[in-house]
């Protein structure tokens, strides 16, 4: 979107609100998407399928039955307007981008894509089977959910949360590996142990059976829908329970620091100063560019060991090209050392 509001022109001023209004905008729709896709499984919302059957007898009976519901139509047309919003946001911010299989590459924008195209897949196949199967069709409207990952763009909290699961894969891999091992292990245990025992009401017909109990006992939910009802049936449960709340507890510590870490750094960066500066036009780019390339074309002709001159000449034509970010301002020790290089490269 910077991109586009750079291209659009006006002051910087202008291209700010610009990019603000559409931030708000898109949030707006995937929220209102998202809602809506919640309140149509609403019964008080949905219009009931009738099935009118006539009988010619004596009597001319009529009836009439339910067969199904369908949603309300206006949920359809709050979805098509948000899905139109999210087409249009989509084609012009892959028409705009400077590196397009580089924007097709990326998740966030794949997930944009599915659930963007998955509206249309189900209003052609509703279309064409005429409402047949709807229950089957909206099931996999699910992936319009996956929206919600753009909401990542405009909150910092959540990109926290992102990085801290990405530092912390490791310690999740493990925890998920000791989990299935624990899983497996139990349920095969209370399986054979509610069968030593006489139990005419043993509800462990099978281990896969038993895979479920285990997860529901080791994550410490318990449903009590199955329950041991041997002694051993109860020893086995008790040590899962147990197992399961030290696996679990095990990572947290390493994920709480990875947080703190990254919080603390987000909240340092946001403590800063920061100096705006002026958003160059894409003129104005390539020709920073071009010299840019100029001077390292040059450099790795002449010299294979550059001079302090030289590193002074390629930072001056570097942070030219800097202009289209925020950045803190430096500290005193860092502004007298260049400004010492630009000296040298005066004389």
């Amino acid at each position: 979107m910077l991109v586009i509001a750079i291209k659009i022109g006006g002051g910087q001023k202008k291209q700010v609100i610009y990019l603000q209004v559409v931030s708000v905008i898109s949030i707006f729709f995937v929220i209102t998407s998202i809602i809506c896709f919640c309140l149509k499984t609403q019964p008080d919302l949905r219009i009931p399928d009738i099935n009118i059957e006539y009988k010619n007898d004596t009597s001319h009976s009529l009836f009439l039955t339910k067969v199904a519901t369908r949603p309300h139509p206006a949920f359809f047309y709050v979805e098509l307007v948000s899905n139109i919003w999210f087409t249009m946001e989509l084609l012009v911010r892959f028409l705009f981008c400077p590196q397009m299989l580089k924007f097709i590459r990326q998740p966030a924008n794949i997930i944009d894509l599915i659930a963007t195209s998955s509206f249309y897949v189900d209003w052609a196949l509703d279309q064409a089977f005429s409402g047949a199967n709807r229950d089957t069709i909206e099931f996999f409207s699910i992936i319009r959910i996956l929206r919600l990952f753009k909401l990542t763009q405009h909150s910092s909290g959540l990109k926290i949360l992102i990085q801290t699961f990405k530092a912390s894969a490791e310690e999740l891999l493990l925890l998920v590996f000791f989990v299935l091992l624990g899983i497996v292990i139990f349920a095969a245990l209370v399986y054979y142990a509610e069968r030593i025992e006489p139990n005419p009401d043993n509800q462990f017909d099978s281990i896969p059976v038993g895979l479920w109990w285990a997860i529901i006992t080791m994550c410490t939910i318990g449903f009590g829908d199955m329950v041991p009802k041997t002694y051993l049936g109860m020893l086995v449960g008790s040590i899962c329970a147990l197992m399961g709340v030290l696996t679990i507890a095990l990572p947290v510590p390493v994920i709480v620091s990875n947080f703190a870490m990254f919080y603390s750094h987000a909240q340092a960066r946001s403590k800063l100063p920061k100096k705006r500066r002026r958003i160059l036009q894409p003129h104005e780019i390539k020709s920073i560019v071009g010299k840019l390339a100029t001077v390292t074309v040059f450099s790795s002709l002449t010299d294979k060991n550059p001079s302090p001159i030289h590193s002074a000449h390629v930072w001056g034509a570097l942070s030219a090209t800097t202009p289209l970010l925020m950045y803190p301002k430096q500290n005193n020790e860092t502004d007298n050392h260049c400004q010492a290089e630009k000296n040298v490269v005066n004389k």
